[in-house]
This record gives structure tokens, sequence and C-alpha cells, in this order.
């Protein structure tokens, strides 16, 4: 039974994908920060695989520290999906306050770096690390500079760790636009009922799991079109 590591995977992108590995006899790590959330997320998990479910934040060492520990000696997939918006509505930099950065540079680039510097000794020849991104890690968005930001610098350590670890394959996946809580959040007031679900989605991270892509910057609904 493969082991996989999976952050923020209460709802959304991370309770979907959660989902199909699930279904195909993955045993699941997953943290939330929601207690609530995180428990009806394991309950229906835990009916199609097993599940270990550890509330906390990424930030916090002790919480990483756990997730590693409870996946044991061999860890075959690491998904980095938790992220942090920011304030909303997302001010312009000018008027960002620094402790808000250095909340969102907290859990989108240095968390995801320090999990990956724990499981790293655990990840065999050919296991996957997925990094979570975005087209605003790219595109000049205005109101988006933090986050944003902090994407263009978890697209960069994602490629030098390619680079690093040629054995395993290291990707940054946008999963585009999706119908979530922090897509909302980005856009407060508007109906975003337009959005395709974040299932829309878990077919490009598939094929990157179950696949043989080399390690790069992907976009997932490239990935489905190209399955």
């Amino acid at each position: 039974m493969p082991t996989a590591i999976i952050t923020g995977a209460s709802r959304g992108l991370g309770l979907a994908l959660a989902r199909a590995l699930a279904a195909d006899g993955w045993r699941l790590i997953i943290d939330a920060r929601g207690s609530g959330a995180l428990q009806r997320a394991t309950t229906e998990l835990s009916a199609l695989s097993e599940v270990v479910a550890i509330p906390g934040d990424v930030c916090d060492p002790a919480h990483r520290t756990e997730l590693v520990e409870a996946a044991g000696d061999r860890i075959d997939l690491l998904v980095n999906n938790a992220s942090h918006l920011g304030p909303s509505p997302q001010p312009a930099l000018q008027d960002l306050a620094l402790d808000d950065l250095a909340r969102i540079l907290g859990v989108n680039v240095l968390a995801p770096l320090a999990l990956i510097q724990l499981a790293l000794d655990r990840m065999p020849a050919g296991a996957t690390i997925i990094d979570v991104t975005s087209d605003a890690a790219v595109e000049a968005y205005g109101g988006w500079g933090g986050y944003g930001a902090s994407k263009a610098a978890l697209e960069q350590l994602t490629a030098i760790l390619a680079v690093e670890h040629p054995q395993l394959r290291v990707h940054a996946v946008d999963p585009g636009d999706m119908n979530t809580a922090m897509h909302q959040a980005a856009f407060p007031g508007e109906d975003i009922s337009d959005r395709p679900p974040p299932e829309d989605s878990v077919p490009g991270l598939l094929a990157l799991i179950d696949g043989d892509v080399p390690s790069g910057r992907h976009r997932a609904h490239d990935l489905t079109a190209a399955a």
C-alpha cells in the first residue's frame, strides 16, 4: 500500500485528490487547521482506505514532524497543497502589512520546503513531490502581490529540488481556477459558481502520480487533455 502525505486535505483540491487516491488504495496522512472539517473528511475517506488525520498548522515544526513520523519509513508521495491567500480583500503591495506577507511566505514557501526536508530520506527513487502553485506565480495580477510572490518562490524551490534530486519526480502544478473557499476569499462578494470544481483538476494530478512525466511545471488541465 503506497503512502501519501497531503496537506490541506479537509476541503477543496486536497480533499478531491485524497478521495481519488483513497479509492485507488493509497494510505493517506492528511492534515488541516480546522479539526471539524478534517474529521468529516477522515470519516468519508476511511471508508475507502487507511487514513491518519492530524490537525495542525504546517508552519509548526512539531506538526510537520508528526506528519512525517505518521507516514513511517516510506513516503511515496508528498503533496504540498496547504496555502494561505493573505488578507481578503487583497491589498495592493503598498498596503500589504509585512506581518501578513511573512505569514503568506511561511505557509506557502517555508513550510513546504521544511516538510520536504523532513520527508526526503524516506522517499525512494521514483517517489513524487507535488507543490501546488498558481498562475499568479507567473502573471502580474494587481492585489495578488504577496500570494503571487510566494508561489513564484515555491516554483523556483521546486525546480531546484528537481535538479538536486533527479531520482525523484518533483512537480509544480497549477490546478487552474476552481470553485473553492480560497478562491471565493480572493473575490469577496462575487459569484464564482462558474468556476469548475476542484475535482476537474484531479485527473491532471493523477497523470503525474501514476505516469512518468518528467519533473517540471505543469498546468493540471493540460495534463488532463494530454492523457
